[in-house]
């Protein structure tokens, strides 16, 4: 008999989760499913982050509820889109062969209409963001007298998100007979106060120590001069070739200039946080499953509920405001029993947050020395050779090796083998040539900075592009064709075939969008986008005049002056609408820098608020620099 079926978990469950790669039930799963299935008691459990708690509540879940009631039976709470997403996939996988089980995915940033119309149809399961379930219930659309099972998933997180009064509000509208389940890797008072709210004498289960960290990641810190601290994090990305990771940063802008920074130094990274519409996530995370992207450049809110097999290496830029929050950031690693790094570059004054964590996690970190311009090169080198000799060879080259044999006649076989690796490594012998020692010197007893040793020029790489004139372009694509900074810079390098250090700020409007580009690459750019068009409209790409920048904000109207200008003559009058000004990205309620998920309340979610807006004339444009 099938381990899960000694469980308890019915035979066409047990064959869908078997075809899922289901072996053996993890800790928490074996402990939790024959106490769930019981059906008659409040439940909480601990455990950490990527144990397959999912499953845990999941299975039971779908043996308890009645598939010929076609009314909500259980309902699911979860901090975040991409987590909601997560749990309704892992269930409709999971009941592929129980019939039609019709589980309702509700949250923000989709259409409000569409899913009161899939919950009009008749859901048994519902798994939703707060904020979006509590404007469905306020449109009393929805009938909950049948639930019975309400779980609430990731709780430590639903509230630093602010969600208790929504939690409060949407379970009073549930049966009082209701069983609630709640699930978290960390216990906070908080959620202890959640368990005695809402439960009564409920089983509690904790899968190792309350709050640790998982066993099978390794923590590390390193130490660096905050000045030195992208220089840093880029010689540790480069001195592990196949790095598959999650960069967590702090704030949203934080996130996004790291990521531009990267895309400009020729990485495959991107952004993802509470800005981006709910297309653009996707988008994001489409690249990331399919590992077109090596690294993604994440807070902690945006990052929640991401499950994606083999990330190999979570970095931390910035370390969490609230300590408890590393055990979330970490646990995106080392998932379903693998192993994993968690990275920490911190500087001196944070010694004292390491041992904090250490002391929750109930793990040791290790110091690490952040490596020189030698190793990473060596490094380099042997994993480029290693990927030339488990290469998978094809036959259809056969048809050229005369002509190859040829070309190399007169080279001998050394020869051969030092200039491919030549061809392929010169750009990181260049770079790291007399790369200074980036580790900042650190009395861990007294918490001070020692004066460490630094080549005589540094590496003091900022997160901006190069340093020579720029010439200010304006194109006619912005933040509602669905372009973030990233994409815009991506978008450039793509069609004008220029280095994106050569590309200086970037501002994304709604409709357009003004980029700094070196002025000796201007022709490459225009040149690039000759004739272009983008979802059957032209590109059109103009310099855009000096002016006074401030002016830009208080003025409208088209001016006057020349532009030189690819793409037909422009049109003169004003646009549709007017930017709402809000001092920041697009005026979202903001906790701890990320936006809640409050359904459609918080704006579009793109860059200066989503809005249709005019473009400045000419006269009020100036260039500015980050």
């Amino acid at each position: 008999m099938n381990l899960f079926e000694q469980l308890g978990i019915g035979p066409k469950t047990v064959q869908a989760i078997t075809e899922l790669g289901f072996e053996a039930p993890t800790p928490i799963q074996e402990q939790a499913i024959p106490e769930l299935l019981k059906g008659n008691r409040d439940f909480v459990g601990l455990a950490q982050t990527g144990t397959g708690k999912t499953a845990a509540f999941g299975l039971p879940m779908l043996e308890l509820i009645n598939l010929d009631l076609r009314q909500p039976q259980a309902l699911v709470l979860c901090p975040t889109r991409e987590l909601c997403l997560q749990i309704t996939n892992d269930l409709v996988n999971f009941s592929k062969y129980l019939g039609q089980v019709n589980v309702v995915a509700v949250y923000g940033g989709a259409s409000i209409i569409n899913q009161m119309r899939d919950l009009k149809r008749g859901a048994h399961i519902i798994v939703a963001t707060p904020g979006r379930m509590l404007d469905i219930i306020n449109r009393n659309v929805i009938n909950f007298d049948n639930v019975k099972i309400s779980v609430l998933d990731e709780a430590d997180e639903m509230l630093n998100m602010g969600f208790q009064e929504d939690i409060n509000s949407i379970l009073s509208h549930t049966p009082d007979t209701k069983n609630t389940w709640l699930f978290s890797a960390t216990m906070p008072n908080e959620v202890r106060r959640i368990s005695q709210n809402y439960m009564t004498d409920p089983f509690e289960l904790t899968v190792g120590n309350r709050n640790e960290g998982n066993a099978n990641i390794e923590h590390e810190y390193y130490v660096a001069k905050a000045r030195d601290k992208y220089a840093a994090f880029k010689r540790l990305v480069d001195f592990n070739p196949e790095i598959f990771g999650i960069v967590f940063c702090r704030t949203k802008i934080e996130t996004q200039e790291i990521a531009e920074a990267l895309i400009r130094d020729g990485y495959n990274a991107d952004a993802l946080h509470g800005d981006l519409s709910q297309q653009q996530r996707d988008k994001v995370m489409k690249r990331y499953r399919d590992r077109s992207l090596q690294l993604l450049i994440a807070t902690d809110v945006a990052a929640r509920g991401i499950d994606v097999n083999d990330v190999t290496h979570v970095i931390n830029y910035s370390l969490p405001d609230d300590v408890e929050s590393y055990t979330h950031r970490s646990g995106r690693t080392a998932r379903a029993g693998k192993t994993g790094v968690s990275m920490a570059i911190v500087n001196s004054k944070e010694m004292g947050k390491i041992r904090q964590i250490e002391r929750i996690i109930k793990k040791k970190f290790t110091k690490c020395d952040i490596p020189n311009g030698f190793d990473v090169c060596e490094k380099q080198l042997f994993a480029l050779i290693h990927k030339v000799h488990n290469v998978q060879l094809n036959d259809q080259i056969d048809q050229y090796l005369e002509r190859i044999n040829a070309e190399f006649a007169d080279v001998s076989k050394e020869d051969i083998i030092k200039r491919f690796a030549s061809l392929e490594f010169n750009r990181f012998l260049d770079y790291y040539k007399n790369a200074p020692d980036l580790n900042a010197r650190v009395d861990e007893r007294e918490g001070r900075e020692r004066v460490g040793e630094r080549g005589e020029r540094g590496e003091r790489h900022t997160m901006r592009g190069g340093a020579g004139k720029f010439t200010r372009l304006f194109v006619n694509l912005g933040s509602l064709d669905d372009f973030t900074r990233g994409d815009m810079l991506r978008y450039i390098c793509d069609n004008a075939h220029v280095s994106g250090s050569k590309i200086g700020r970037i501002d994304v409007k709604g409709v357009y969008s003004f980029f700094e580009i070196e002025s000796d690459n201007v022709d490459k750019i225009f040149e690039g986008f000759k004739s272009k068009d983008f979802n059957g409209r032209q590109v059109r790409v103009e310099i855009s005049q000096d002016g006074d920048r401030k002016r830009e904000e208080r003025r409208s109207g088209f001016g006057g002056g020349e532009r030189r200008s690819f793409g037909g003559n422009r049109e003169g009058g004003n646009r549709e609408g007017g930017e709402r000004r809000s001092g920041g990205f697009g005026g979202n309620r903001e906790r701890n820098g990320e936006r809640s998920d409050r359904g459609d309340r918080g704006g579009r979610g793109g860059f200066g608020g989503g809005n249709r807006e005019r473009r400045p004339s000419s006269s009020e444009d100036k260039r500015g620099r980050w």
